[in-house]
């Protein structure tokens, strides 16, 4: 079942999420919608707090949006290492919707955490794969792509948003 995503400036988005301590069969459920979701919005990651889930949790596919061959659901993950130098990542997010931003991210990470059997994971990730991981694990920091940006490009977007939720009627 395809969810909902949150959106910027939605309050819970800035929460730090709570450990997955046992993966039952709710969550399971949850995740198999976090994927759907993910591959039916064209995304490459999803964290578990932009559908109102305030776990430590991220659903990933960096083959995507359209190959859909390297899916990885990480659960408690954790950057244990960065290395390499601050490289310019253009990103976007699921839920910052119509907003782009280059954002100073690491080169190289170093990830774990558990798969969905409660395997350990160690992600040893560069380029692409790299930027992703960081993305998605600032979702369960509390942290979006508006909070990386300075002040003029948020309070632009933030202007926008306010224009949307008016026309909305919100």
């Amino acid at each position: 079942m395809k969810l909902d995503i949150l959106a910027y400036p939605e309050l819970s988005l800035k929460e730090v999420c709570t450990r997955v301590e046992e993966v039952t069969p709710e969550l399971k459920e949850q995740i198999d919608n976090m994927i759907e979701t993910m591959y039916e919005d064209d995304g490459v990651g999803l964290a578990a707090p932009q559908v109102g889930l305030q776990k430590r949790l991220i659903v990933i596919d960096p083959s995507g949006p359209k190959e859909r061959t390297a899916l990885q659901v990480i659960i408690n993950p954790e950057i244990v290492e960065k290395s390499g130098q601050k490289v310019d990542s253009e990103e976007a997010c699921l839920s910052c919707p119509g907003f782009k931003c280059v954002i100073k991210r690491h080169e190289t990470v170093t990830v774990t955490g558990t798969d969905l059997d409660g395997n350990d994971l160690r992600i040893e990730a560069d380029d692409f794969l790299a930027i992703v991981l960081q993305h998605e694990i600032d979702h369960l920091d509390g942290t979006l792509i508006v909070d990386r940006v300075g002040r003029l490009k948020r309070a632009m977007y933030d202007k926008k948003v306010k224009k949307w939720l008016k026309s909305a009627g919100e």
